[in-house]
């Protein structure tokens, strides 16, 4: 079986850069190493990922950039540079509301054009036409394991899974909780929830819990309360109403000694 694209992905709009990343791993033949809003950001995402990335989304326009309407570009014709050749050391697909700078995209080998808005169809035809050229640029002997990239300052932090005790919303940020503290992630929790899989549950529109972290599961006042990670007090998670049933079906699962159906 054919191993999926490494992705990164240079989007400074949130709901645009989220969506893409839901249609990349939705469609099974690219995975989302990193979500990024900034050129400074992809260039360290791009220093520090974890495997080589096969290709980059980039948004044309970024606001806040010295020369928004082509900071895309901009950060394009600096990977080329930094590489000693005239085309960037990976394969581009531009993300665009229009087609003004095709010319300049082409003479720096870009590869395909993704215009605005998104659809699920377009994003897997770039993919699939990716994944024919062969634009993989190099062997792998094993995938490596998706790690979580997240930021605290102007680092770049990166997370074994099962640092990862907990994803928070909190209106239109998220969060990742760890033993290092709450740190910023990029994608939206339906992201996450997309890319991680069923190591973790869904318990809340605002709250994605490890599975392995969670230590208890309380009722508080009618409602179900989770304690989730090692810390001292833990931290409490509260399940919604009409999730309590299907995340203690999904607790009980993964663990032995009660019955499912016992209440």
């Amino acid at each position: 079986m054919r191993e999926p694209l490494q992705v990164l992905v240079l989007e400074d709009e949130w709901p645009a850069r989220n969506y893409l990343v839901q249609l990349i791993e939705q469609s099974g033949l690219g995975h989302v190493l990193a979500a990024v809003p900034s050129p400074a950001l992809a260039s360290e995402a791009l220093a520090a990922a974890p495997a080589p990335i096969d290709v980059a989304f980039v948004d044309i326009h970024l606001a806040g950039e010295r020369d928004p309407s082509h900071a895309g570009l901009t950060w394009i014709e600096s990977l080329a540079a930094s590489s000693g050749g005239p085309t960037p050391p990976l394969r581009i697909v531009l993300t665009t509301a229009s087609s003004e700078h095709a010319m300049r995209a082409f003479e720096l080998g870009v590869v395909d054009y993704l215009l605005k808005p998104f659809t699920a169809g377009r994003v897997r035809t770039s993919l699939e036409r990716l994944v024919a050229s062969g634009s993989r640029l190099g062997p792998r002997s094993s995938p490596a394991p998706t790690r979580i990239a997240a930021r605290s300052g102007r680092a770049v932090v990166f997370l074994q899974r099962e640092e990862a005790f907990a994803f928070e919303a909190e209106g239109r940020l998220c969060f990742v909780h760890t033993a290092q503290g709450r740190l910023d992630v990029d994608l939206s929790l339906t992201s996450l929830e997309a890319v991680l899989g069923g190591a973790y549950v869904r318990v809340h529109r605002n709250w994605l819990v490890s599975v392995s972290h969670v230590r208890a599961m309380e009722r508080e006042s009618g409602d179900f309360v989770l304690l989730v990670g090692p810390a001292q007090p833990p931290l409490r998670v509260q399940v919604a109403k009409d999730r309590a049933a299907a995340v203690r079906d999904r607790l009980l699962t993964s663990a032995v000694g009660l019955r499912r159906d016992q209440s």
